[in-house]
């Protein structure tokens, strides 16, 4: 008998699958309402849930929740789906929905994400399972405040200071794989969490290997030793052979993210549209995303993402004519004996702005326009330059979301000291329209008053919007059930076969 159970669990080891992944960090908390690090993000998300999150289209859809609805503009009932365990055996309630939201708002926990609650006027628990949530007024962001994890209420409740909690080292949560052990700069084993709620996953651990180094970081993924990675365009096209793209599964798409050239509205020079229209004119983008990616990108238009709902597929965008930049810069009084001169400032430590900027600096010339290039240490370029608007153009880049805000980049009141309006955009058109889609939580009605600020922004040109990279993902070609989305390649990762 002891030996059919000793081969029995030789068998089940023999069988048991890895999936290898990296992190270039060590995480600092394990809770999903402190983790501001990329890596303790990582590693959350296989063990919290919210009640809500995205679908693979970008859709809010259900997590912990079993439905939700608006019962007036500022009423929104969420039912949580009965029998949910946490990984030590107890059902989650609305208790822990009340708890979490009270340590989000409590001032001696530091919660990054806390304005995203500013619009909750309560959270009331209508029984074990329902939670009522009102909000002081209609707030387009409703659904994605809901998506924030859940904590556990009853072995929280009594810990005098979360963030010191041991809880943030060991973990309890509600997700697809549990925490095995955590050591600083080590490797992270997660074991798939046999009682989770949609069903357990097909791959029984997930190993990060702790590798800081970017370099090793790839010779891995060149040895096999990693299952998941990203590829760098100079890596994709110089630095991979056939059998590596026979050995992994490979996986491009736009990043959430573009790189842009700002003027300084509040400068005369850049008031006039023409002027911006011909800078534009004049900038072959297609010629830089070659450059700078092997051609891995695409042209940026506009301040929304392509893939988002709120992109505005009938805006006409300016496309590269040297001609007509150069016809604008004379109907302007600018031509070879006359150029257009202006400086534009940029960051150390992100070689392909840099490489942008000279790119950019030729194209111009082209046009008798004249761009001065100056690059400076980050924190000195921040301090100096950026947060007091002391610039006449600066060369930068946004991340982007799935829910997109215009406030903080596009609303006169965030051009302030200390925001993001950086570069001093004001229309009293954007201004109505940003108010108004603030309080609409009807997603078509939302998407139609967005696209109208994409549309009026990008023909406005207050940014000259340059490029999109390629997010360039491997998988082990080995391992099935592989769906590419918009939310990246993870969303389904409970469904993965590692053979």
């Amino acid at each position: 008998m002891k030996f059919l159970i000793l081969f029995s669990l030789f068998f089940n080891v023999l069988l048991s699958s890895t999936l290898n992944l990296s992190m270039g960090s060590s995480p600092s908390r394990i809770n999903p309402i402190l983790s501001n690090d990329s890596a303790s993000s990582q590693i959350s998300q296989w063990i919290f849930n919210g009640l809500l999150k995205y679908d693979k289209n970008g859709n809010p859809t259900v997590d912990l929740a079993s439905s939700y609805e608006f019962e007036t503009p500022t009423k929104l009932i969420i039912k949580i789906k009965k029998g949910v365990l946490w990984h030590d055996g107890v059902e989650v309630t609305s208790k822990d929905v009340i708890f979490t939201y009270e340590k989000i708002i409590d001032p001696k926990v530091y919660v990054s994400f806390r304005s995203n609650f500013n619009e909750v006027e309560s959270v009331k628990a209508l029984d074990k399972y329902t939670v009522e949530i009102i909000f002081k007024k209609p707030y387009f962001k409703a659904l994605v405040t809901w998506m924030v994890s859940l904590l556990p209420e009853h072995i929280l409740k009594d810990e005098e200071n979360l963030m010191t909690s041991k809880f943030n080292k060991k973990p309890i949560g509600t997700g697809p794989y549990k925490l095995k052990e955590f050591k600083n700069n080590a490797d992270i084993e997660l074991i798939a969490n046999d009682d989770y709620f949609e069903g357990r996953p097909k791959i029984d651990k997930i190993l990060y290997k702790f590798i800081p180094d970017t370099n090793t970081s790839f010779l891995f993924l060149k040895q096999k030793k990693l299952d998941v990675g990203g590829l760098t365009p100079l890596q994709y096209e110089r630095q991979i052979d056939k059998k590596f793209k026979e050995d992994f599964k490979i996986i491009e798409q736009p990043s959430l993210a573009y790189s842009y050239l700002g003027f300084n509205l509040r400068d005369k020079k850049f008031q006039n549209k023409k002027l911006r229209q011909a800078i534009a004119y004049a900038t072959n983008r297609k010629e830089m995303i070659d450059i700078l990616y092997f051609g891995h990108g695409e042209i940026c238009d506009g301040p929304f993402a392509p893939s988002s709902f709120v992109f505005d597929e009938k805006f006409k965008p300016y496309r590269y004519d040297l001609e007509k930049a150069k016809k604008l810069l004379k109907e302007l009084g600018y031509d070879e004996n006359n150029p257009f001169s202006f400086e534009v400032i940029t960051n150390t430590g992100n070689p392909i702005r840099a490489n942008a900027a000279q790119i950019l600096q030729y194209q111009l010339k082209k046009a008798n326009i004249h761009m001065n290039i100056r690059v400076m240490e980050w924190q000195a370029f921040l301090n100096t330059i950026v947060t007091p608007r002391k610039f006449e153009a600066i060369l930068l880049g946004w991340s982007t979301t799935l829910m997109p805000d215009a406030y903080a980049l596009w609303h006169s009141n965030s051009d302030k000291l200390g925001r993001f309006n950086l570069v001093g955009y004001r229309n009293e058109k954007i201004d109505a329209l940003i108010d108004k889609g603030s309080g609409t939580v009807d997603r078509e009605k939302f998407a139609k008053i967005y696209k109208e600020i994409y549309s009026t922004i990008a023909d406005d040109l207050p940014y000259l919007f340059l490029y999109i990279p390629n997010s360039i993902s491997v998988v082990n070609s080995q391992i099935k059930n592989i769906e590419p989305s918009v939310i990246g390649i993870m969303h389904n990762q409970k469904d993965w076969i590692k053979p």
